[in-house]
């Protein structure tokens, strides 16, 4: 008996699952906006030297022409049929800026460009920076104030400071506050997940943890219609900020995880959300029955557990532990390198950057789906390989596609996106059913820092074209290769009951561990035995052996 059964005697996944599912999915469509943002926010328009103000185009043939290479042309170099002769320098009358794709970005306000362009890119990489602190941060507090809380808090601190962002009044102080935004997206995030996760009973988990990340999808496509519609910077990070405030204010018909609450010795108020829960759900017959006495019942040996403090030093401290830490900051980190390497530099594909982030928005579509089919049927760990072996096969494949043939380049570089786009649905569900409830939100926030720091390099490992055009795709490539072998050491979780406990978690690591053995040693004694001698009684020893192993494995992890 455990919490998951008196999930099930409260509803199950009723009514107050779905509103509450729902109501914490919705952000998700503002996540993407923050994280992408910077695509439109900083968009390169198209630029050239200004024309000198006691000059005009009539009278060009004098003049000492400048220019810095290669992205800053005079403005009369294109009325020139031949501009090979001309001499660069900084351009010494500043810019001119069209208005075509964007009528502002912190690029034409701040001129970020030539000597400056380098801080386009830095304003991502401070984003990301921000992100990364708040997984640290955040997921700590979690554990120690509660999911709902810091979940609160997020919304109120990120609708506030992304709202400060659109009145910027200079590149630092903007940066400054995307930092600060960063943690806060932390923050809804890692608690979203968790509060999410630990509501759900065992057997939804994993629809509806694909379906909820389909709002990150469709908020890719929203941010390319509010880019398209308004092409201000300012007015487009106000209004992906805005909405944050509704957030915060429906938030607090959340309750907080049960789960967190008894393991806090706080009984009585979890006692009071499965009540909540029950007659929301229409099970009001459930309210007597259930006690505290019946809470304890179910959830003595977690209750237990819960005397012991734990830090994120304890994610490393046991080899057990440790591996599936390890296995899953490699998985983090390579599926975040990969993504922002291909979503976040946009113009480079000869496209309308606007149709191309609808168009990488929409491949997520069947991805998430391919990747709700494989969660379902193949379970988690051989889903998490999958999905980055793929991404990289598409990505290794890309290299050898010729410049000229952009479509075909474009097409495969979505199908990447698309992968690593399922990589990251399923390491989200997969880290929250491997890691304790007693620390699961400290794991989540380590881990995903992995990540963090994936999205902050991507960016500055396509400054590697420049000395080998494929050498971006090897790194990217070899990255989710490597990722996806680390992805072969974490145990199974498909239809397993969340761990509560340490020793919940461990339980988990030695039944998969005495699967491998038996499996293992099945087949060492199969081949022995054909090996010995290959008559036909053999032969049928051979064949009923690892059945006869397999069910009395399980047997005993049944038991277990």
């Amino acid at each position: 008996m455990g919490f998951a059964d008196l999930l099930d005697e409260v509803g199950g996944f009723g009514r107050y699952q779905w509103i509450h599912v729902t109501l914490i999915s919705l952000p998700g469509l503002l996540m993407a906006s923050q994280n992408l943002l910077n695509n439109f926010v900083s968009g390169v328009p198209t630029h050239y030297c200004s024309i000198p103000a006691n000059h005009s185009l009539n009278n060009l043939s004098h003049l000492h022409q400048v220019t810095c290479q290669p992205d800053c042309l005079p403005v009369w170099a294109f009325y020139s049929t031949n501009v090979s002769h001309l001499e660069t320098e900084d351009c010494i009358d500043g810019w001119t800026f069209e208005q075509s794709d964007f009528l502002a970005t912190t690029v034409s306000e701040w001129r970020l460009v030539c000597s400056l362009r380098p801080l386009k890119q830095m304003i991502q990489t401070i984003y990301m920076g921000g992100v990364l602190t708040g997984a640290i941060v955040y997921g700590s507090l979690s554990d120690r104030f509660g999911r709902r809380s810091v979940l609160i808090w997020s919304y109120l601190q990120l609708a506030v400071l992304g709202c400060s962002s659109a009145l910027s009044p200079t590149y630092s102080v903007y940066c400054i506050f995307r930092f600060l935004s960063g943690m806060a997206v932390s923050g809804v995030i890692i608690n979203g997940v968790s509060l999410k996760v630990e509501w759900i009973p065992t057997k939804t988990r994993t629809v509806v943890g694909t379906l909820s990340s389909f709002f990150f999808t469709f908020g890719q496509m929203v941010l390319a219609g509010l880019a398209y519609w308004l092409r201000d910077w300012r007015k487009l990070q106000m209004v992906v900020s805005a909405p944050l405030f509704l957030f915060f204010t429906y938030s607090w018909w959340y309750s907080e995880s049960a789960r967190w609450l008894v393991l806090n010795r706080r009984s009585e108020d979890a006692l009071k959300s499965l009540h909540r829960v029950a007659r929301i759900n229409g099970k009001s017959e459930m309210i007597e029955k259930i006690t505290v006495e019946v809470l304890h019942s179910h959830m003595n040996k977690e209750i237990e557990s819960a005397h012991s403090t734990f830090t994120v030093f304890d994610l490393l401290r046991t080899p057990g532990m440790r591996r599936i830490s390890i296995c899953l900051m490699a998985v983090w980190f390579s599926t975040s390198f990969a993504y922002y390497g291909l979503a976040m530099d946009l113009q480079k594909f000869g496209v309308s950057i606007y149709l191309m982030q609808i168009i990488f928005g929409a491949v997520d579509i069947p991805a998430k789906l391919f990747a709700l089919g494989i969660l379902s049927y193949l379970g988690r760990r051989v889903s998490q390989a999958v999905c980055l072996f793929f991404s990289a096969t598409i990505i290794f494949a890309n290299i050898f596609v010729p410049t000229d043939m952009q479509t075909l380049r474009t097409t495969l570089a979505c199908l990447g996106k698309a992968f690593t786009s399922a990589s990251f649905t399923t390491v989200y569900l997969y880290t929250g059913e491997l890691y304790p409830t007693v620390i699961r939100q400290t794991g989540m926030g380590f881990v995903s820092t992995m990540a963090r720091i994936g999205s902050m390099a991507a960016p500055a490992v396509l400054i590697l074209d420049e000395v080998l055009p494929a050498l971006p795709s090897l790194v990217y490539g070899g990255s989710a290769v490597l990722a996806g072998c680390f992805a072969c050491f974490l145990p199974e979780t498909l239809n397993v009951p969340l761990p509560d406990t340490v020793e919940d978690f461990f339980n988990l690591l030695l039944n998969i561990e005495f699967l491998f053995q038996t499996f293992f040693m099945c087949i060492s004694m199969s081949t022995q035995c054909v090996c010995l001698k290959r008559n036909r009684m053999k032969f049928t020893l051979f064949l009923f052996l690892p059945s006869y192993f397999k069910f009395h494995c399980l047997q005993i992890h049944i038991q277990n």
